[in-house]
């Protein structure tokens, strides 16, 4: 049988679960160095637990909880006055390793932690990781593990500014955060819709901009509908003070962000002489990026956010203040004559230079107090403050530029890292901002761009996942859209590139899901591994599965029907026949504790090859037609061109500088072998593709960036292709893949006209 599954990595990972077993060492993220050895050590009420120092004190405390929370099980910890014998767990501290590095030994006699500062904490996690079993039947794989992480800066940023949430849901966070070796907590604490920390100079900040009246209901771009409930809350300066504690006990700095000169509407609702109008101003009740700002040209912004940070600084100890500076629009700052004065006064040339004073005036501030400001990246814009460490945040041109300069840089794109970004088929997913942003694309990504030389590459000082809550109102949604992915980031920020593998990966996923399950975690079921739509010029195939959850069970239906647990339930390859029709595949996930998956399905088809045209053409390149206006649709793009041309492959960059416009593309695409072919089309806005004159995929319609699939067997030889593409406005993307199962096809070689 001739067949080609969309993911090879399904392929590969049926056959791995051939033999229903989970790998003995399943440490997410993965270490540097991992010896297996034969046997395991047995923990026991009678082991020993041993420490050095205050330090290894703390830890083997920790280590006690741990086993007294999970498993039932108290030892007693002892002071060593040797290196350890036999049947005890001895924790030390070794300044000779790495900074946060750590070592574990484990045999069937003796667990030996070693660590440097954090190190030993980190690698109390790796331990417990390890752990398997129940009650005083708990084993740890024999094993020598050697480790230290990637980067300084691991972070993940909850966004508290959207919807408020419980200082006892901030510190569940941080305790997964800790978990998986994250050391920064980006708390983003205010925002047009709602201020969420106590600013006791400022009363009003509580009283008022703490509170909408209302939020907007369904997809901000889309609705006028609003829901009439208010929402508000903030957290008070003990609060804080708790968190920040509880997040530096577990090796973790807070890192507090207080938006300007944007996002500041909720602040200006309280104090309206803050703003270029004077207003009156509200609490925003609905996402997206508004036009009243902090005024630039009004001391009395200055002296307000100075007093703001002053109490912040008292609150969090940490190196770095966040202070926003992105999605500031200039309109107002246009029309307001205190600032277009103090732009003459200081011979500034432009709105984007008036916010480089802004964030610069600020910075000094912070510097003079021994802090360090942290910022988007559009403070780039009008040049970049001296000290400033710069997140990168539209894409990595940002991160590249401040590298380039010799600044600090987090690397947290939003084409990798969102992680408000819908993670399946919205279709099956609850409502979201928009863009596609799988497990696999989060994991694969690279921080350190090739283009930076190795010197510029240092600047690069870590990796941030962001969680921005417009569309998530509760932890439970929370968590749903940051689990499994920020394990993607933890490994990212933690593991060498060298060490990372999706596959690899994926077989060590299902532990780590179980764990969270256990724990209550409401994260995401992941679409069993194998589920994935397939074409084969055959008229059976068989679809092999496996659940990415530890001992999950997986229930499927072929005739339509919804799956439930009354479903069949699946128990091996499942065998289907192909005729005419498409089959569809439908199953749900259902974890250990008895969570179910949303719906997941996968199409499965016999098509006879396709055959090639009756042409030869000798000329490379697809022939385009450009119009300087969008179509509604690009099935409707036809008529009178603005240009006209060929070019190498189906680029739109030339086409970047209009706002609005649409092309159409055709040639012909050259098989070079009778073979099943993929294509894949991701665009923003809509984008159709047809081959041989029929409709092969349909991607139209206004919409963030989304990717669609379609398999198609092809005779060896030419093939004709059509490629429609709009863009409404706002961002553009267009990006066409080819690839069969012995890789990617080079359209720069394969387009003819």
């Amino acid at each position: 049988m001739k067949k080609f599954l969309v993911s090879s990595l399904g392929l590969l990972l049926c056959l791995l679960a051939a033999a229903q077993q989970q790998p003995a060492i399943s440490i997410i993220p993965k270490p540097a160095s991992v010896q297996e050895l034969p046997g395991s050590f047995r923990i026991q009420k009678q082991t020993l637990l041993l420490y050095k120092d205050a330090a290894s004190k703390k830890v083997a405390d920790l280590l006690n909880t741990f086993l007294q929370s999970n498993n039932g099980i108290t030892l007693s910890p002892h002071q060593a006055k040797t290196m350890a014998g036999s049947g005890a767990i001895t924790v030390v501290t070794d300044s000779h390793m790495p900074e946060e590095g750590y070592s574990l030994w484990v045999t069937d006699k003796m667990i030996q932690l070693r660590g440097n500062g954090a190190g030993l904490f980190y690698g109390l996690q790796t331990l417990q990781q390890l752990i398997r079993g129940e009650g005083d039947q708990l084993t740890v794989p024999a094993v020598k593990i050697t480790d230290a992480p990637r980067f300084a800066y691991r972070g993940l940023m909850l966004d508290c500014g959207r919807y408020f949430f419980p200082a006892s849901y901030v510190k569940q966070f941080i305790d997964l955060m800790a978990h998986y070796k994250f050391n920064r907590f980006h708390w983003h604490l205010t925002e047009d819709q709602g201020w969420r920390i106590e600013i006791k100079r400022y009363p009003r900040l509580q009283e008022i901009a703490s509170t909408r009246k209302e939020t907007v209901v369904g997809h901000a771009g889309r609705s006028n509908t609003y829901d009439g409930k208010p929402h508000g809350g903030y957290y008070t300066q003990d609060e804080v003070r708790d968190i920040v504690q509880y997040a530096a006990d577990r090796h973790i700095t807070v890192v507090p962000e207080i938006e300007m000169p944007g996002h500041s509407e909720a602040a200006l609702a309280a104090y309206p002489n803050l703003g270029c109008t004077g207003g009156p101003y509200e609490v925003a009740t609905k996402w997206g990026v508004h036009k009243e700002v902090y005024c630039a040209g009004n001391d009395s912004v200055y002296t307000f956010l100075e007093n703001v940070l002053t109490e912040v600084m008292d609150l969090f100890p940490g190196k770095y203040i966040h202070i926003g500076g992105d999605e500031c629009p200039k309109d107002r700052w246009k029309a307001c004559p205190k600032c277009q004065a103090r732009m003459k006064a200081l011979g500034l040339k432009d709105e984007h230079a008036l916010q480089s004073y802004f964030i610069q005036r600020m910075e000094k501030f912070l510097n003079s107090k021994g802090r360090s400001i942290i910022g988007w990246d559009e403070i780039l814009e009008g040049g970049l403050a001296p000290n400033a460490t710069v997140m990168s945040w539209r894409g990595e041109a940002g991160g590249i530029a401040a590298a380039q300069q010799q600044h600090d840089v987090i690397m947290t794109p939003n084409t990798y890292l969102y992680l408000d970004y819908y993670q399946g088929n919205p279709a099956s997913e609850p409502l979201n901002i928009g863009g596609f942003l799988p497990l696999q694309t989060v994991y694969n990504y690279e921080p350190l761009p090739p283009s930076l030389t190795q010197a510029e590459q240092k600047y690069i000082k870590g990796v941030q996942g962001n969680i921005w809550t417009e569309y998530m109102p509760s932890p439970q949604m929370v968590d749903y859209m940051t689990w499994p992915r920020a394990l993607a980031v933890a490994e990212i920020t933690w593991s060498g590139a060298d060490k990372k593998h999706y596959a690899d990966f994926l077989e060590r996923l299902p532990a780590q899901l179980a764990y969270l399950d256990k724990k209550g975690v409401p994260f995401r079921i992941p679409e069993p591994a194998g589920l994935e739509n397939d074409v084969t010029t055959e008229s059976h195939t068989a679809v092999s599965l496996q659940p990415l959850v530890q001992d999950a069970a997986i229930y499927y239906t072929t005739d339509g029907s919804e799956p439930t647990e009354s479903s069949q339930r699946y128990n091996g390859n499942i065998r289907l026949a192909l005729r005419k029709e498409p089959v569809v595949l439908k199953c749900i996930v259902v974890t250990p504790s008895g969570r179910k998956s949303a719906v997941y399905s996968a199409t499965y088809q016999r098509r006879d090859y396709q055959a090639a045209a009756n042409a030869s053409p000798a000329n490379k390149g697809a022939r385009f037609s450009a119009y300087h206006r969008a179509f509604k649709q690009a099935k409707q793009i036809s008529g009178m061109a603005d240009s006209s041309g060929v070019m190498p492959y189906f680029n739109i960059r030339p086409f970047l500088p209009k706002d609005k416009f649409s092309v159409a593309y055709e040639g012909y695409f050259k098989a070079d072998a009778d073979d099943i072919y993929e294509f894949s089309l991701k665009c923003d806005d809509g984008a159709v593709l047809y081959v041989d004159g029929e409709l092969a995929l349909d991607n139209d319609g206004e919409h963030a960036p989304l990717e669609k699939t379609a398999i198609l067997p092809l005779r060896k030889g030419f093939h004709q292709v059509k490629l429609l593409y709009f863009n409404a406005g706002g961002g553009a993307e267009l990006g066409v893949t080819v690839r069969t199962k012995t890789g990617n096809v080079n359209l720069r070689n394969a387009l003819f006209n």
